[in-house]
């Protein structure tokens, strides 16, 4: 057995309660593979009392799920008006040591933005500069988190649909390799925040 974290809203106050379940891990990366997880991991949820499970990630079984990944939400900027994924838009602002921001990898697939070698060669990462301005690298997570809530923001429709799930998970996230913040953690709160003060909306478990 493996564990997974997964997140649910806390009830009172904005932010989120992380639970840590036990699963059966299904080693491989083809999209069957990751499912079989993901229905190993919800189950384990079910078995805690925990319902109305939402997988976000480009691995997830639910339309809305992958709507939600980083690589397929986006959002338009005003000058120039542009569409961007959070994925291309995180990568391509990546200034290092001995090179970028590499602004071609806006126009390219988001999975080919996350890959471009130029991103393992070119040194440390110290900062990002995002249509002019800079943004720091401390906290390491600040850039990411800023980028994905302001797109979830930007996607209210996005937001309506989660409004009936109360726990969420990422199997793509590896806690132990990735210094990105989940983005899990960063809708949560918004998702918070609407159903609280917006929509009048409270957490039912």
């Amino acid at each position: 057995m493996a564990k997974k974290s997964v997140y649910l809203p806390k009830k009172n106050v904005v932010g989120v309660e992380i639970k840590k379940l036990d699963y059966e891990y299904f080693p491989g990366f083809s999209l069957s593979q990751k499912q079989k997880s993901i229905n190993s991991l919800k189950a384990s949820a079910e078995i805690q009392g925990i319902n109305n499970f939402l997988e976000v990630s480009s691995k997830s079984d639910n339309e809305l799920g992958i709507a939600l990944s980083a690589f397929n939400l986006k959002f338009e900027t005003i000058r120039p008006k542009r569409v961007l994924a959070v994925e291309n838009a995180f990568q391509a602002s990546k200034v290092f040591e001995n090179g970028g921001p590499y602004n071609d990898l806006l126009y390219v697939s988001a999975r080919e933005a996350k890959q471009d070698t130029r991103l393992r060669d070119s040194g440390k990462l110290i900062k990002f500069r995002f249509y002019g301005k800079d943004y720091p690298n401390t906290p390491p997570t600040f850039f990411y988190d800023w980028l994905y809530i302001n797109a979830l923001i930007k996607n209210e429709n996005l937001i309506k649909q989660v409004l009936k799930y109360d726990c969420f998970s990422d199997i793509e996230f590896n806690e132990k390799k990735s210094i990105n913040y989940s983005k899990t953690l960063d809708f949560m709160m918004i998702i918070h925040h609407y159903k609280k003060y917006r929509y009048g909306v409270k957490h039912g478990r």
